[in-house]
């Protein structure tokens, strides 16, 4: 059994969830800072956790399964699950990007 370098796998992940867009807003879901964490165990089994901006969004489901998806089609990932969290709350000061920051007015 070889030794999974889980920070580089995880980087690939991250690097796959970059794409996936709130439909809404047209920014990505990383960009957002809607992923709090990957958790990635031996098996190369993946726990994402992540949020949403707020809970009544209209295209949550649709952004869970699209980040699933994203995760579960990079190259070395055995199982992926989304686990959807509300603490702690999005806040928009937390985005990853300031081009996310600019494209909302927030600063």
């Amino acid at each position: 059994m070889s030794v999974v370098d889980k920070d580089a796998l995880r980087a690939t992940i991250t690097e796959a969830l970059r794409p996936v867009q709130d439909p809404e807003i047209r920014i990505g879901i990383v960009d957002l800072g809607l992923i709090y964490d990957i958790d990635i165990n031996d098996n190369t089994e993946v726990n994402i956790k992540m949020t949403l901006t707020t809970p009544a969004c209209p295209y949550g489901q649709v952004l869970v399964g699209m980040a699933h998806q994203a995760a579960e089609n990079v190259e070395g990932v055995s199982k992926v699950e989304i686990s959807l969290v509300w603490d702690p709350v999005w806040n928009p000061q937390e985005m990853c990007s300031d081009l996310a920051k600019d494209q909302l007015g927030i600063w």
